[in-house]
C-alpha cells in the first residue's frame, strides 16, 4: 500500500513533468512554427490596429536559432510584471536561419527586431531589440524614391494599401469633445490637441485616410484642414547628411544592399552605408573615418555585402518610425510573417464593442 506521502511526491513529479513538457513544447513552438504578438501603437493603421493580437508564422521565412540562450523561457526583455531582464547576455551565438517557404516579399507585413530603438535607446542582443510590425517596401537591390508622400520603386509606383493614412492640422470653429470625431470613426490614436493661434482658434492634429479627409473638409466645425507646415517628425532622417535635403516624404533615391552587392568605398557610400558594416555585417574591428574603411587593419577599396537588407515603413505614413530613419533592416532581424489576427480588443470600446469582432481570424495582407 502506498503512503499519502509517497502519492503526495508521485502527483507532485507528474505535475513537474507535466509543466515542463508544456514548457519545453511551447518553446519549441513559438521558435519553429509561430508565435503571438499584440499591435502596441498604431504606426500600421488601418492595416493592423492597436489592440490586435496577431499569429505570426516562422515557417515562411525559416526559424532563427537564439542569438542569446541564457533567457528565460516565453520571455522576450523582461520577466513578466516586473523590470527584471530576463536573460543574461553572457553567451552570444552567430544566428543561423532555418530554410523556410520563401523570402520577404515586397509589399507585405513583416515583424522584425528593431536595428535601434531611437525613443528609448538601449543596448540588447540582436534578438532582445524590440519587435516592430511594418510593411516591406522595398527588398534588396531595390532602388526606393519617396516623391510627394509616394514610394516608388525601381521607378514604378507601389500600389498604396487599403486605409493608408496622413497627418493633417485642422483649425475649428470651437474646441472639439470626442463624440465630434467618432463619427469619423477617429479615436484617441488618430488627434491630439495642439494648441490656439494667435487669435485663438483651436488647432488639432489628425491621422486621416483620404476618405476621412473628404467627409471631415465638410464639417461644420472645420475652418480649414491641410497638411502640417513641418516636413520631419523630429527625429533626424537616415542617412544624416541627407537630413537638411531630403524629408519624409521626399526621400531618395537609395539603393537597398543585397547579399554579394559590392559598393566602392568613398565619403558617400560610407555615409549610407558604414553603419551597416560597422554593426550587421559581422566584421570584427571596423574603423571608419574621413572616408575610409578599415576592417582588421586593411584599407578596403570596395566593400562586399554579407546578407540582405529591406526598407520597411508603417502605413500610417506621418506616424511611424521606420527605414528613412534607422535605416535597413538586416535580413538576421527578420522574425516572421504576420499571418492572422487571432482576436482584437478597442480599449476605447464598452460592452460587446470592447471585442472588434469582425477581424478575428482576419487575414493580413
Amino acid at each position: 500500500m502506498k503512503s499519502s506521502t509517497t502519492e503526495k511526491k508521485t502527483i507532485l513529479t507528474e505535475w513537474r513533468n507535466a509543466i515542463v513538457f508544456a514548457v519545453v513544447f511551447a518553446t519549441l513552438f513559438r521558435w519553429s512554427l509561430a508565435e503571438a504578438f499584440v499591435i502596441p501603437t498604431s504606426s500600421m493603421e488601418n492595416s493592423l490596429l492597436v489592440g490586435d493580437y496577431i499569429l505570426v508564422s516562422k515557417v515562411h521565412y525559416g526559424p532563427r536559432t537564439p542569438t542569446t540562450p541564457l533567457q528565460v523561457p516565453l520571455t522576450h526583455q523582461k520577466i513578466w510584471g516586473t523590470e527584471i531582464p530576463s536573460y543574461l547576455d553572457w553567451i552570444q551565438l552567430p544566428t543561423f536561419r532555418f530554410p523556410g517557404m520563401r523570402g520577404v516579399q515586397r509589399g507585405e507585413t513583416v515583424v522584425f527586431n528593431a536595428p535601434k530603438d531611437l525613443l528609448e535607446p538601449t543596448e540588447r542582443p540582436m534578438d532582445l531589440m524590440t519587435y516592430l510590425v511594418k510593411r516591406c517596401v522595398a527588398i534588396s537591390s531595390d532602388v526606393l524614391e519617396i516623391r510627394d508622400k509616394q514610394i516608388f520603386v525601381n521607378g514604378k509606383a507601389m500600389p498604396n494599401p487599403p486605409g493608408m493614412k496622413f497627418r493633417y492640422e485642422m483649425l475649428t470653429e470651437y474646441p472639439l469633445q470626442s463624440h465630434h470625431l467618432e463619427t469619423f470613426g477617429l479615436d484617441s490614436e488618430d488627434y491630439w490637441f495642439l494648441g490656439y493661434t494667435k487669435e485663438n482658434t483651436p488647432v488639432y492634429s489628425l491621422l486621416l485616410t483620404a476618405e476621412q479627409l473628404e467627409k471631415i473638409e465638410s464639417a461644420p466645425f472645420n475652418i480649414s484642414i491641410h497638411p502640417p507646415s513641418d516636413t520631419q517628425s523630429g527625429l533626424e532622417l537616415f542617412p544624416s547628411s541627407m537630413a537638411n535635403l531630403w524629408t519624409k516624404d521626399n526621400y531618395g533615391p537609395v539603393t537597398v544592399p543585397k547579399k554579394g552587392m559590392q559598393i566602392p568605398i568613398n565619403a558617400t557610400t560610407l555615409d549610407l552605408y558604414g553603419e551597416l558594416i560597422e554593426k550587421y555585417e559581422g566584421q570584427d574591428k571596423v574603423e571608419i573615418s574621413a572616408g575610409k574603411l578599415e576592417i582588421e587593419g586593411k584599407t578596403m577599396a570596395q566593400y562586399t555585402f554579407n546578407q540582405d537588407y529591406y526598407f520597411m515603413m508603417g502605413d500610417s505614413r506621418d506616424n511611424s518610425i521606420d527605414s528613412r530613419y534607422w535605416a535597413f533592416a538586416p535580413e538576421d532581424h527578420i522574425v516572421g510573417k504576420p499571418v492572422m489576427v487571432l482576436f482584437s480588443k478597442n480599449v476605447e470600446g464598452t460592452g460587446l464593442d470592447r471585442i472588434r469582432w469582425e477581424r478575428i481570424f482576419m487575414g493580413i495582407e
